[in-house]
């Protein structure tokens, strides 16, 4: 096992995974984790399985990881139970099901890559023969195998391309580059061990850069555990939060709710649930039954021509027109009774409907009301994640809005008259400028006429006077009135601290006594808060046990229908193969010639023939191409030749062409005569 384990972890810190993982780091990932990475080791093979699974449910995803390993062909250990086993091991990620399947995927991943690829391409689509009796999709259906096949030759052509590799030549090219580079790299760290023997201490400095180099990457994954542990606390912190919210709803509701009002709520449930479970699902049930066994019994039977299903309309009607006099007879009977009893069947089927109809819409109600709540929490957590506040609910929104709206009102007012002191500050402000203005020009007009009489500065001086003599007395007054008042003061509080002193007495008294009681109380009242902690501290662990009995039921009936659908999965298609196995054997057992042609190993047996005498074909193409290529290369390179030539001829004759503009030449009895 430890093997097995160190295995998977070599193989996960390479390209292309580079998790960065050691035996114990690997060891301690949890199972979400650890679904997480054989997920990716299967997206690597499969880039259809880029997929995060914390956004998708158990089931789809074990049922998404189990059809990619049937079609790689994996096979766990065991027999029969142990698939079962196996399945829920890989639903809630258990290392004894997860690690043997990492092993086998990283031993081979090349191979399963193109195992995976091929799948795409080869993995046949099943048509029931229903379908194939019209004819265009009997056509497509061929159209479909007939590209299989080709896609199957290219394919192996392909390989044989890919597996004859490069010439010799080029590969000990390839590896003489490879020795003058790997020469010149010595030589390189030749040079460079030279340089630094020169500098002292050298030794030391490269084991000083060969720890810095250490703690770099130590630090590197120091911070990236920080980063994941840091996540890790925001979830945890946000799950926190969102059993707060629900743990105070549920405390709300249990505050404001009556005792007589939770019993009617629960009774209420019970009925509805109670309806549901002895009523309307085994109604359903028994209905989905009958109509599979229907499903079953057309599926068995052999194909209907033309003339059957005229037998089968004709049967029909018959019945119905028997069905219709019996009607008729029954009628003309006109029992009083059986009158009465219809009357009372139609109003209980009435009333059963209804009660049906209302059922469902209840359940409808509540998927709605869940759904809801759902999106109330999602909103309420993204609002908290920006604002980082709660929203209010019910009677605390009403009294925020209240409070608003009285603040409003206040707002208003206070606005309101903060407009009229500011109008009025801006009347006086206005007022205020003028005097200062006619301050200003009274002051000057003084100013000029005790310059005429000779006199400036009189008005000053006098104001100056006043204001001290104003400031002395005052101060004088200050003086006599400060001293009296001390020594009344001192009188009164003399007095005054007599006769606190004398009402103080009893209330003193009394507040001993109160003080006991007081003690008294407190000590009671840590009793009763320390009874009432651990009995609610009792109550709280009940619940987290029912809680987490309920949360192992529901997984429990989870896994029991993710089972139950995957069998019925598994037997339609064991289903199909027996039926496509015996229609194969019929066709090849059969006497007739044209049902042996249908059979597929009479189609692939031609296939195969028809193959193998194109191959044939083809060699002998390649034989004579062969034969053929030396004397074509020859007569290529005269025909070459033969061009040169004739250009050459051609620029002779160009040349002749332009000497005649200059002479005529004729010729006459065998001689030339150049005529100008």
């Amino acid at each position: 096992m430890s093997d097995q384990i160190k295995f998977i972890v070599d193989n996960l810190n390479k390209e292309p995974f580079k998790k960065n993982y050691n035996l114990i780091t690997f060891d301690s990932l949890e199972p979400m984790q650890l679904l997480q990475v054989l997920n990716d080791v299967l997206a690597e093979i499969d880039p259809k399985q880029v997929v995060d699974i914390r956004e998708e449910m158990p089931e789809q995803t074990a049922k998404r990881m189990l059809s990619l390993l049937g079609i790689l062909k994996y096979k766990p250990p065991g027999n029969a139970t142990d698939m079962s086993t196996f399945r829920q091991g890989l639903v809630i990620g258990s290392k004894p099901v997860i690690y043997p399947v990492l092993h086998w995927l990283l031993q081979r991943t090349s191979e399963l890559k193109k195992r995976a690829y091929l799948a795409r391409f080869l993995i046949k689509l099943e048509v029931p023969n229903e379908f194939l009796q019209d004819e265009t999709v009997a056509d497509t259906n061929k159209q479909y195998e007939e590209l299989m096949e080709a896609f199957k030759t290219l394919h192996k052509e392909c390989e044989q391309l890919k597996t004859s590799g490069f010439s010799t030549a080029e590969i000990r090219k390839d590896i003489s580059a490879m020795e003058e580079e790997k020469d010149q790299l010595i030589k390189r760290v030749e040079r460079l061990k030279k340089r630094v023997e020169t500098v002292q201490n050298h030794q030391r400095m490269l084991k000083i850069a060969r720890q810095l180099r250490v703690e770099k990457e130590r630090e590197e994954f120091l911070a990236q555990q920080k980063q994941e542990q840091k996540n890790q606390l925001f979830h945890a912190v946000q799950r926190l939060q969102r059993v707060q919210n629900q743990l105070k709803s549920m405390r709300h509701a249990a505050a404001d709710a009556k005792p007589e009002s939770l019993m009617k709520r629960l009774e209420e449930e019970i009925k509805f649930n109670s309806y549901m479970v002895t009523e309307k699902f085994p109604k359903e049930i028994e209905s989905k039954k009958k109509e599979l066994h229907f499903l079953q019994k057309v599926v068995s039977e052999p194909a209907m021509d033309h003339s059957d299903l005229l037998e089968l309309e004709s049967k029909i009607n018959e019945i119905n027109t028997q069905i219709n006099q019996l009607i008729e007879k029954k009628m003309m009977r006109n029992e009083p009774i059986e009158g009465k009893l219809s009357l009372y069947r139609q109003q209980a089927s009435i009333i059963s409907r209804k009660k049906e109809a209302k059922a469902e819409e209840l359940q409808e109600a509540k998927e709605k009301l869940a759904n809801l709540e759902r999106e109330v929490s999602l909103k309420t957590n993204q609002t908290r994640e920006f604002d980082g506040t709660e929203v209010l609910k019910g009677d605390e929104f009403k009294r925020y809005v209240s409070k608003l709206r009285s603040k409003s009102t206040v707002f208003k007012k206070k606005h309101q008259i903060i407009a009229e002191f500011k109008a009025e500050f801006g009347l006086l402000q206005r007022t205020e400028e003028l005097l200062k203005q006619r301050h200003e020009n009274i002051q000057h007009q003084l100013q000029t006429i005790e310059e005429k009489k000779g006199i400036s500065g009189y008005s000053y001086t006098q104001e100056e006077l006043e204001r001290v003599s104003a400031l002395k007395s005052e101060v004088d007054e200050m003086k006599g009135r400060t001293l009296d008042d001390m020594s009344e003061m001192v009188k009164k509080l003399n007095s005054l601290v007599s006769e606190k002193k004398s009402a103080l007495a009893p209330v003193i008294k009394e507040l001993r006594q109160l003080r006991q009681k007081c003690q008294e109380l407190t000590q009671e009242c840590d009793e009763k808060k320390s009874q009432y902690d651990s009995c609610a501290a009792g109550l709280e662990s009940n619940r987290s046990k029912l809680e987490q009995e309920v949360r192992g039921l529901r997984e429990e009936c989870l896994q029991e229908e993710s089972k139950y659908h995957y069998t019925n999965c598994m037997i339609k298609n064991l289903e199909v193969q027996l039926r496509r196995a015996t229609d194969e054997m019929k066709a090849y057992v059969s006497s007739d010639q044209q049902e042996k042609r249908k059979a597929f190993r009479e189609q692939y047996t031609k296939n195969i023939a028809e193959q193998e005498n194109l191959g044939k074909e083809l060699r002998e193409k390649q034989k004579a191409v062969r034969e053929s290529h030396g004397p074509n290369m020859k007569q290529a390179k005269m025909w070459r030749d033969f061009e040169q030539l004739m250009e050459c001829k051609k620029q002779c004759f160009l040349k002749q062409q332009s000497q005649t503009s200059i002479g005529q030449v004729i010729q006459e009895g065998g001689e030339d005569r150049l005529i100008l």
